[in-house]
């Protein structure tokens, strides 16, 4: 439940509009059951004044019944109207809150979880979440609303149907749902748990279809895939069942209803207490109540889903962030900027550390190689000086300042970073240089790729510039991908240029030809080119070793 009361803080900034649909939703259940039990009331009474050969006004209850439909219809259109506009805020804002939540655990918080299993909670997750307006409140508390409404009314003719109608609601708005509830939370639950994992599987066998072949691994996936489907497949049913289960016996309490209203009020009409066409009436009212119970079987069930779906979602947001610190912003990015490692000590998941009394400065405009083995901790520098990570020991000193002083936004303009694995996304080649300044001119372009080695690559593309690098960047090769990571962080304005690992990928000529260019072409910024080739020869100011 605890899920629940987070979901309806979240819902506060929409009330006015779940209140809106409630009582829409709760005029149409009315009018609908008026309809119903007006029309009964006017066929009997205008076949009992015909036989009768008297006249009765039937102007009154032909308006009733027109005014009655009317509401109905346009009373359902607004409110699926209002309910849906409703939903779709939310789930704006839903994806709003949560990217804010996830976004300060990366990359730490995040490394226990499969980005397959992250796009499931960001996109099938919050979907789920759409039903709690239109699924859950609003036929809950307007389904409620109207039998109160309609039980006052029928205890007017006769209080021992309305007794009688409580208590077979009861049984079909609570005890019904509750039932069904009760044995579906365990399908609900594997469900939504199935499909998460259905969707890692799938980004794996997809991501990784080239691997899965080059060992002929692809049918052990497939079959994998398929038992998972399997799992999904048998909860759904069970679910599905019991949403049966739950219309079945909806209809059947509201049989019992119309039956127990002909057995209550025919005597009292043959005894002269109650008029002919209000048998009629009660009847087909007791019938129609039951419409406002109906959905919260399937309400009930839902919430299920609904709920493991709150919990996915809150088990990241609830976790205790990244200690980032969150200041104020230290004003615009400086043009120049010095930074230190003082005696910086890290280690991963409280393992041996990676890095111990780590010191490393650089001054403006100086060019610095890091050298070094694989595992020494010379990414783990980049993610320190960007803020990714937090040392365990020591201090950061940018531009004069502590690290910690900084407002993290800030902190990362002050860097232009190439990783080892360059993301590229699906788009143009020219949309993927541009992510670090998206106003960069054509000289600047051209001018960054020419550092880079890439106008060889333009010239034997069809569109050059314009042309789709295809879903992460697929249709390039790995060298054609770093160099492009590259141009990409030498058009970001910053004071301060980061390679992790540039020549990776590319024959020992071309590796040392990029340096070459970079180290020509920085215009008085700060470079750190973290590498494991040797750098002899290049014009670096210093070169540490680490590891």
């Amino acid at each position: 439940m605890k899920s629940l009361f987070h979901l309806l803080a979240l819902l506060k900034p929409y009330w006015h509009w779940v209140l809106a649909g409630i009582l829409l939703s709760l005029v149409t259940m009315l009018a609908n059951i008026a309809l119903m039990a007006t029309s009964g009331w006017f066929i009997t009474a205008m076949g009992l004044a015909g036989v009768a050969g008297v006249t009765m006004n039937y102007f009154t209850p032909a308006a009733l019944i027109r005014a009655c439909a009317i509401l109905r219809t346009g009373g359902r259109y607004l409110e699926r109207l209002v309910t849906h506009e409703a939903t779709f805020r939310l789930l704006a804002a839903l994806r709003r809150w949560f990217y804010d939540h996830l976004e300060p655990l990366a990359p730490g918080g995040l490394e226990a979880y499969h980005s397959g299993d992250l796009a499931a909670r960001l996109q099938g997750d919050i979907d789920r979440l759409q039903g709690i307006i239109t699924r859950v409140i609003t036929p809950i508390i307007a389904g409620g609303l109207a039998a109160a409404l309609c039980l006052v009314f029928v205890a007017r003719y006769d209080l021992r149907l309305a007794l009688v109608l409580a208590v077979l609601l009861a049984l079909a708005g609570l005890g019904l749902p509750l039932l069904v509830w009760t044995l579906g939370r365990k399908p609900g639950r594997e469900a939504v748990e199935s499909a998460a994992v259905l969707r890692v599987q799938a980004v794996d066998h997809v991501q990784g279809m080239a691997e899965l072949l080059a060992f002929s691994a692809d049918e052990d996936h497939r079959a994998r895939f398929l038992e998972e489907n399997r799992r999904w497949t048998r909860a759904k049913t069970a679910t599905a069942s019991l949403t049966q289960v739950g219309q079945a016996g909806s209809g059947l309490l509201a049989n019992l209803a119309l039956w127990s209203a002909l057995v209550l009020t025919l005597p009292l009409a043959v005894g002269g207490g109650l008029a002919r066409p209000d048998v009629v009436m009660l009847a087909l009212l007791a019938m129609a109540l039951f419409e406002t119970v109906a959905p919260l079987p399937a309400a009930f069930l839902g919430l299920t889903d609904l709920l493991a779906s709150a919990h996915r979602l809150f088990a990241i947001s609830d976790r205790a962030p990244n200690p980032v610190p969150r200041a104020g912003e230290v004003g615009p990015t400086p043009e120049r900027c010095s930074l230190s490692l003082e005696r910086v000590t890290f280690g991963y998941h409280l393992r041996q550390p990676v890095l111990e009394d780590f010191s490393l400065t650089l001054a403006p405009g100086e060019r610095v190689a890091l050298v070094g083995p694989s595992g020494a901790g010379k990414s783990t520098v980049v993610a320190l000086l960007t803020g990714l990570r937090m040392p365990t020991a020591g201090r950061i000193i940018l531009a004069g300042q502590s690290a910690r002083e900084w407002d993290p936004e800030a902190r990362r303009r002050l860097f232009a970073v190439a990783p080892q694995d360059a993301r590229l996304f699906t788009g143009s080649l020219r949309e993927n240089l541009t992510l670090g300044d998206p106003m960069a001119g054509e000289e600047a372009i051209a001018r960054a790729c020419r550092t880079t080695l890439l106008e060889e690559v333009l010239a034997a593309l069809p569109e050059g510039l314009e042309t789709p690098v295809g879903a992460a960047g697929a249709t390039l090769s790995g060298g054609q991908a770093r160099r492009i990571g590259v141009a990409r962080a030498l058009l970001k304005p910053t004071p301060v240029v980061i390679l992790d690992e540039p020549t990776e990928g590319l024959d020992p000529a071309m590796g040392r030809d990029l340096l070459i260019r970079v180290l020509a072409d920085l215009g008085g910024r700060s470079l750190l080119v973290i590498t494991h080739d040797a750098v002899d020869g290049l014009d670096f100011d210093r070169v540490i070793t680490v590891g």
